[in-house]
């Protein structure tokens, strides 16, 4: 195991074990034989010749500058020269630590937890254990065939592992960027076009270019509680007269993972408010095209989370910003309120502020005629490639 170069490669020689500190992510390294006690915390003991009763505690998630998710993961302590329990299993190779996190939300479960899993795991060739902190059997059930692509090994719950030895460990996840992979990024050389691949090979994805799709299919996602589309069967029928076959996706199709992964490959177009549910860009193939409706108030999250990724991902991106009239929050607030006519206020305000309004008690009438012309603009972009 490495760990990028310089001084963090120095320690790691010295020392036994190291941590690269990145703006995003921390990972903790070591090449030398450990003890890992899950008891209450896990805890990781080291050996060291110069050091002892030193201890770093680490949380073990990709995104180490939301303070937001932070406080909901558990610590991990290293500790370095201190005497080690016993152990009750032993292991010929290292072990993975990281947390799951904030779950049931697809977004996070890609950009924190998946996608800086497959970076960091990806070049041992699946020849090494994890142990997942704040297990959840539903979010390993639900990326059981990722898993099983990237450990041969059960995934370890970190709540009854016990105590074991393996030849070395990491700690935490390594992310490179939002929805995306860096190739100049350690580890070197993975691209997001290697993660599709990778989800392609690991779903049996059918399609790998929309020119593949005979009939122009799209799926409308339809979220239940916020930021829905009020005018949903207007929107439909409007699609359906461009021509489109239209898919429409509710929570319910969704909980299948293996399933919707292959219904969304077979689309030309994914098209919805902002929400986890574009996470799904993902599985599209290259040349399809993204349609982002952007509410009020999160031009930024919209740019950053789903518009920005999209190229990297050989997809096409259009984006639909409403106008004040298409957003509920005039019925709410008021034409002349500042959530409306100051939105740079509200945000002074904090995050929690932030989210209460623009993400929680925002749904969306788009103009059907507005709309239609962005819908037109994705038509004539699919047709390109036919």
């Amino acid at each position: 195991m490495t760990i990028g170069a310089g001084e963090d490669q120095k320690e790691l020689e010295s020392r036994g074990y190291a941590c690269d500190v990145a703006e995003n992510s921390i990972v903790c390294v070591s090449n030398g034989a450990v003890t890992i006690d899950t008891h209450k915390n896990i805890s990781i003991y080291t050996s060291s010749i110069d050091t002892v009763g030193e201890e770093t505690s680490v949380k073990p998630y990709a995104l180490q500058k939301d303070a937001y998710l932070l406080q909901y993961i558990t610590p991990v302590k290293i500790l370095q020269g201190s005497k080690a329990p016993t152990c009750q299993h032993r292991h010929q190779l290292p072990a993975l630590i990281f947390s799951s996190g904030i779950t049931n939300n697809l977004f996070h479960e890609f950009n924190d937890i998946i996608i800086p899993l497959f970076i960091t795991v990806q070049h041992f060739q699946s020849q090494l254990h994890i142990i997942l902190k704040d297990y959840n059997s539903t979010f390993v059930n639900k990326y059981s065939k990722i898993f099983s692509q990237l450990t041969s090994y059960e995934v370890m719950n970190a709540a009854n592992a016990g105590v074991h030895c393996f030849q070395g460990f990491i700690l935490g996840l390594k992310s490179h960027n939002t929805l995306a992979l860096n190739s100049s990024d350690i580890p070197g050389g993975l691209t997001t076009r290697d993660f599709r691949l990778f989800l392609g090979e690991t779903y049996n994805l059918k399609f790998k270019h929309v020119s593949q799709i005979k009939k122009p299919t799209l799926m409308l996602l339809f979220r239940k509680k916020t930021r829905k589309f009020l005018n949903e069967e207007e929107i439909v029928g409007m699609i359906k007269g461009l021509g489109f076959k239209v898919i429409i996706a509710r929570t319910k199709e969704a909980s299948n993972l293996d399933q919707y992964a292959n219904t969304i490959n077979s689309c030309a177009v994914l098209v919805g408010a902002h929400g986890a549910g574009l996470t799904n860009e993902l599985f599209l193939p290259d040349g399809a095209v993204l349609v982002q409706v952007e509410p009020l108030g999160l031009e930024w999250a919209s740019a950053n989370y789903f518009g920005n990724p999209a190229p990297g991902m050989n997809l096409h991106y259009l984006r639909y910003k409403i106008e004040a009239e298409e957003s509920s929050l005039v019925e709410l607030y008021g034409r002349n309120h500042s959530v409306i006519t100051d939105i740079a206020s509200v945000y002074k305000k904090g995050y929690r502020k932030v989210r209460a309004v623009y993400l929680k008690q925002q749904n969306v009438r788009v103009n059907i005629e507005r709309f239609r012309k962005t819908m037109l603009q994705a038509q004539q972009l699919i047709q390109m490639h036919n």
